[in-house]
């Protein structure tokens, strides 16, 4: 009598190729999920199109991926603002204007009125 008990060969291999393919499938996911902050929302269903996820799953990751582009929006417009807020603008424009010189060209034309 044979010991069912153990997996047969055939039975290990599929159950090592369906992890396998869960483990691929859950990396395409993260890894939209990490890049959705740079891509459109048609983007992100193009590239998750053939994963055939369920709709919940497909919503959930979109509006993640909407939440992180508004943080990320949200935290370089802070940065860029708490840069530009330091700057001494006159000081830095007179640096400016002591080492370049300027030169203004103008054309001047005066027409008759019809």
């Amino acid at each position: 009598m044979a010991d069912d008990s153990k997996p047969r060969r055939s039975d290990r291999d599929k159950d090592k190729d369906d992890r396998a393919g869960l483990s691929d499938t859950l990396r395409k996911v993260f890894s939209a999920g990490v890049s959705a902050a740079f891509m459109t929302e048609e983007g992100i269903r193009k590239y998750v199109a053939d994963l055939k996820l369920p709709k919940e799953l497909l919503e959930a990751l979109l509006s993640g991926a909407n939440k992180s582009k508004e943080e990320l929006t949200n935290r370089v417009a802070k940065e860029i603002n708490g840069i530009i807020s330091k700057i001494d603008w006159v000081q830095e424009l007179s640096k400016f204007a002591e080492s370049h010189k300027f030169k203004i060209k103008a054309e001047i034309e005066i027409e008759k009125k019809r």
